[in-house]
């Protein structure tokens, strides 16, 4: 009961932390998750534990309710991401789909420890805003017969990156014709990315990939 009524706890201020209303009991040892404007949803406790996690990482989103499209294709336990936190202030998103709660628990990380602080350090100015191409697709990877991770939500496609002051550091324009700092800064938040996804692909890894960098949750550890 104990154990419980902790698991209760740390959902409730996830949930409070990200603007997501209240929870209450389920059935099953689930948990249900009510938004302003949304029906309710049951999550495990597993999931109820990483939506805590990013409430308390400061990360504004939404919990959405799963949902299975067939051939392969889900939404399962994802959260639209509307803002991340920085070291000081927050992070927007640009183009951003449904996202599992795992997958976006390592782009907040990566986004204040890998991106941000690059940024100041590299660049001079604070990270503003991500811009992605999307997150869940169903799809296949690309020349290969099986699921790509887009197809349950376990990948993010960035595409540029905007700082505080108004540059943006785009992927295609700058991962070999920007200026040294600009270069410098996308290999080194190519490289973080690499320390926390299972797969990161770039411009070094093929065509298909000149102009983002994929990210993907993944279970090994594959950088290129």
């Amino acid at each position: 009961m104990r154990a419980m009524f902790r698991l209760t706890n740390l959902i409730a201020l996830g949930a409070a932390l990200a603007g997501c209303g209240g929870m209450v009991p389920g059935g099953r040892g689930e948990q249900t998750v009510r938004g302003p404007a949304t029906a309710a949803i049951a999550v495990t406790p597993d999931a109820g534990r990483c939506l805590a996690k990013l409430g308390q990482a400061g990360t504004q989103f939404t919990p959405v309710p799963d949902r299975y499209y067939g051939a392969g294709c889900s939404t399962v336990n994802t959260v639209n991401l509307s803002a991340l936190q920085g070291d000081q202030e927050r992070v927007s998103l640009a183009n951003m789909g449904p996202v599992t709660c795992p997958t976006a628990e390592l782009m907040a990380g990566w986004s204040r420890f890998g991106v941000d602080r690059a940024a100041r350090q590299i660049l001079g100015s604070p990270l503003a805003r991500i811009e992605t191409m999307g997150s869940y697709a169903c799809r296949d990877v690309a020349g290969r017969g099986r699921r790509s991770a887009h197809a349950s939500a376990e990948a993010v496609d960035v595409a540029a990156f905007v700082l505080a002051d108004g540059r943006r550091i785009s992927v295609l324009a700058d991962w070999d014709g920007g200026g040294r700092a600009e270069r410098e800064f996308l290999r080194v938040v190519h490289a973080s990315a690499c320390k926390r996804f299972g797969t990161v692909l770039g411009p070094d890894y093929n065509a298909a990939h000149r102009d983002h960098l994929h990210l993907e949750k993944g279970d090994g550890s594959f950088c290129r």
